[in-house]
């Protein structure tokens, strides 16, 4: 018996995904950092496999209102090491947040949430974050009935319903 039944060129395609992070209904930095490295590493397939790349794009806008609770944007440390001893950096997140914006505090985030193997950093570059809501990727969502699936965090099955009905 064939191990390919199934696997097929259509079954492999990415989709793109869009999250904005601007609308109220927006889950907290590491619940939305854990949805987000399922949809990149293609967990929500039915053709998940550990050792492929079969996840999609997710488009994230509105990435300077990203949510944390606590006090995580004053106490959260980020770490950068050399090789040189006495030379690590560290940052907060209030002050990446302005220095970087926090489409980067996503990003490590959703980095510290992917497996640590050699695709890695393959899934990472399929994830798009942008501080406004603008984006160039307008064309590339899901569409579906002539309007884009804006996949929200807390209601992704329900989209997937209405996507086959």
């Amino acid at each position: 018996m064939s191990q390919t039944i199934g696997k097929t060129r259509l079954a492999y395609s990415r989709a793109w995904h869009h999250v904005s992070l601007a609308s109220p209904s927006t889950p907290s930095l590491g619940r939305l950092a854990s949805r987000i490295a399922i949809l990149l590493m293609g967990k929500h397939k039915p053709i998940w496999d550990p050792s492929t790349d079969c996840g999609d794009y997710v488009v994230a806008t509105g990435c300077n209102d990203v949510l944390v609770t606590g006090k995580k944007k004053e106490q959260k440390m980020y770490y950068k090491r050399t090789t040189r001893p006495g030379a690590m950096k560290s940052i907060n997140m209030e002050s990446m947040i302005r220095k970087w914006g926090g489409g980067e505090v996503l990003k490590r985030a959703v980095r510290g949430m992917l497996p640590k193997n050699r695709l890695r950093d393959k899934r990472l570059d399929r994830l798009k974050v942008f501080e406004g809501e603008s984006h160039p990727y307008k064309i590339n969502l899901m569409r579906f009935e002539g309007r884009i699936l804006q996949v929200e965090p807390d209601v992704k099955t329900e989209v997937l319903k209405q996507m086959f009905i």
